[in-house]
């Protein structure tokens, strides 16, 4: 009996040893072939990656380096450690310049957002020409810069536009303003032509984010008496929160980086009143000729940048929902 119990031990040990060999075997199996794939997916991205190195990781860390350095652009870059910096914190032209950065972040936080999700949601609403509103949204993001800026500086012209064409007909509201000219109205117009070119993006994927809501919960809030409003307030805006979210980093990322629009218009003026951030760097580079306080500046403005981007996601891994 005991002899007939030791077998059956013996055997179920070597079955179970056997077993287990052939699930280590199939575990190496497995991850060979993970690491095989691994080694794929790694020699198909190798050649972005080195792209991406030399265009983007290359510059970026060149520009780490020059931004402790006293640099014009061209010779030899001499170490002075944290000048640069230190010049930052009292250059009064670099606050200023933070000052309608930050203004810029403020007014395209609020128009455009709201533009966008207002037109996106009574947009949503119709069923006939939807595809013809949206392409005449969408066109001016499209167009070049150079061309929407040339468009706006000729209408909003005191001698050749709105106003010209307004006298003829006796109306003198816009005689003697200067959108571009005057201080007190340069950053807020210069803001406005590249809300009117951006506004209608924001529209075509908050709209898309729409379309993507159950139809029923519409239904059912019309069927419990609910106004557009309350659909809007209690439906949509729940609904697209993760594409807003996003929106929400994206502009203000933008607004930190602008460039474009305020150099093709004013240049930043007048007297600086539309000197952003990297048109005072763009100066400093090409125009003054230190290209490493330019790089010291460049590199305050990405990390201002990072830092929003890094708030962004850690809101988002906590789970709060924005």
């Amino acid at each position: 009996m005991l002899s007939k119990q030791a077998h059956r031990q013996a055997s179920r040990s070597i079955t179970d040893a056997l077993s287990s060999e052939r699930v280590s075997r199939d575990r190496t199996r497995r991850g060979a072939r993970g690491r095989k794939r691994k080694l794929l997916a790694w020699a198909f991205m190798l050649p972005f990656f080195l792209v991406n190195f030399v265009v983007v990781l290359g510059p970026s860390l060149s520009t780490f380096y020059y931004a402790f350095t006293d640099w014009s652009g061209i010779g030899v870059a001499h170490f002075v450690g944290l000048a640069n910096f230190e010049h930052l914190l009292h250059d009064i032209d670099f606050h200023q310049a933070l000052i309608y950065n930050l203004l810029w972040v403020v007014m395209f936080l609020t128009v455009p957002i709201a533009m966008g999700l207002v037109g996106a949601f009574l947009l949503s609403q119709i069923k006939r020409f939807q595809m013809f509103f949206r392409a005449v949204y969408f066109i001016p993001y499209v167009i070049a810069s150079v061309v929407n800026a040339a468009i706006w500086q000729q209408l909003l012209d005191p001698q050749q536009g709105l106003a010209f064409v307004l006298d003829r007909f006796g109306i003198h509201l816009l005689d003697n303003v200067y959108f571009f000219g005057d201080k007190k109205l340069a950053l807020a117009s210069v803001a406005f032509v590249d809300n009117w070119h951006f506004w209608g993006f924001l529209v075509v994927i908050y709209l898309s984010a729409m379309q993507a809501i159950d139809p029923e919960l519409y239904n059912s809030a019309r069927v419990d008496g609910a106004n557009r409003w309350r659909q809007f307030y209690h439906i949509t805006l729940p609904g697209i929160r993760p594409v807003l979210g996003l929106s929400l980093l994206l502009v203000t990322v933008w607004s930190l980086l602008v460039f474009e629009y305020p150099f093709i218009i004013t240049q930043g003026g007048p007297a600086g009143a539309t000197q952003v951030m990297t048109i005072l760097l763009y100066k400093n580079a090409f125009a003054l000729n230190e290209a490493g306080y330019a790089a010291a500046m460049g590199l305050c403005v990405s990390i201002l940048a990072a830092i929003v981007a890094s708030i962004f996601v850690f809101i988002r891994r906590k789970g709060v929902e924005i």
